[in-house]
């Protein structure tokens, strides 16, 4: 029997440790030989298959390696991954380099898996990628949220790239990261009408709000593509873009006091505060008050919402949680090859998000309240996204 045979050479394990003095875990320990050979094995024995030869060993006739392999263990277009490969990615996705990875599978299980391995299997999930970049979409989402991150490539010289990124919550409460775009470094408010035109052509027809920092031009891509769609401008960005003229000692001070402007009750009460902001910090931070002002259309539907919208589209900030980890594999990897390189580590942080499927129970719940707002004041039009 399976079972029997499983314990017995469990058995011979141990006893023969014992016997030669070896102790089950640690460094050298029974646990770690038993997983370098198993890593190890599945890492390089599809290699050898595939190669018809041993590691190190010239081939037969001396044929070389074709580039056509087809690795069984993260086969094309699989996008559920399982194994050692998936710990590979893993670490890859927490923006741990192909060196730094094999360095840690070397230390902890004392496995020997080269960078090229390791390589080839985060290469893997690029099919993946572009099939999850092209997947259709919902027909209508609440709320939108779009920013981007910065990442430097070596194009000839290093230099900055923007990496557009675009989260939304779903008719059930849900989040959802729609795709990843790298820019060209030209004038963001244009890439971003070709960003939200894809998305509308995967089958978004309607989007109730589209929250985005302060950028010219882009309410009018928005409403180019979803004329009915709301333009609301991020509050905590334009809070961050303020601290840009401030001292830093002022700070604190200029956020209490635009605090009252964001937080009033009615548009009316919100224009009262903000010529009080332009009586006490005008003089001394002018271009604070005329990127307020500047500001003003976009802030003002945000002042008219239902308070459960204002809450969860202020408070939650939720793209900043995302980009907050693509930053953290992004600064790990200094600079990028080539474009590629950079969305692949992207996307992996991306889907490395919420392993454990807890972050999405609490975002759901945290957004009950507002779907109820929302369906309310877009009278409906979130109901065609579940019919």
């Amino acid at each position: 029997m399976p079972g029997a045979l499983d314990d017995q050479l469990t058995g011979q394990l141990m006893d023969r440790a014992k016997a030669d003095g070896i102790k089950l875990t640690g460094q050298g320990g029974l646990l770690q030989q038993l997983t370098k050979k198993i890593l190890e094995s599945a890492l390089e024995g599809e290699i050898t298959d595939r190669l018809g030869h041993e590691k190190h060993e010239k081939a037969a006739g001396g044929n070389t390696r074709d580039g056509s392999f087809e690795p069984q263990i993260v086969k094309k277009r699989q996008r559920r991954l399982t194994g050692a490969d998936e710990m590979v990615l893993s670490l890859s996705a927490r923006g741990l380099t192909h060196g730094e990875i094999s360095a840690h599978l070397a230390e902890v299980y004392g496995a020997e898996v080269s960078k090229t391995t390791i390589s080839t299997i985060t290469d893997k999930v690029i099919d993946g990628m572009h099939e999850w970049q092209s997947r259709p979409l919902d027909s209508v989402y609440p709320v939108l949220f779009i920013d981007c991150v910065h990442v430097k490539l070596r194009d000839g010289q290093v230099a900055n790239r923007p990496i557009y990124v675009v989260l939304a919550v779903t008719v059930e409460g849900t989040r959802e990261i729609l795709g990843l775009w790298a820019g060209d470094g030209g004038e963001g408010a244009k890439y971003w009408l070709q960003v939200l035109t894809e998305i509308k052509n995967r089958g978004v027809s309607d989007v109730c709000m589209v929250v985005c920092d302060g950028l010219k031009g882009l309410p009018d891509a928005i409403g180019t593509v979803w004329p009915q769609a709301i333009t609301q401008t991020c509050v905590v960005h334009l809070l961050r873009a303020s601290f840009r003229y401030a001292a830093r000692q002022d700070w604190d001070k200029v956020s209490k006091a635009l605090k009252p402007v964001y937080t009033a009750p009615t548009q009316d009460v919100a224009e009262e505060k903000f010529l009080e902001f332009g009586d006490a910090w005008g003089k001394k931070y002018p271009a604070i008050v005329r990127l307020w002002e500047n500001a003003w259309a976009e802030l003002v539907p945000f002042l008219q919402s239902d308070t459960e919208i204002r809450r969860v589209v202020c408070t939650t900030n939720a793209i900043e949680s995302v980009n907050a980890r693509i930053r953290k594999a992004v600064r790990a990897r200094g600079h990028f090859p080539n474009e590629q390189a950079a969305i692949k580590c992207v996307y992996m942080a991306v889907m490395n998000l919420d392993p454990t499927g807890q972050g999405r129970k609490r975002w759901s719940q945290r957004w009950k309240a507002a779907l109820n707002a929302f369906e309310i004041t877009f009278d409906g039009r979130l109901s065609a996204a579940r019919r």
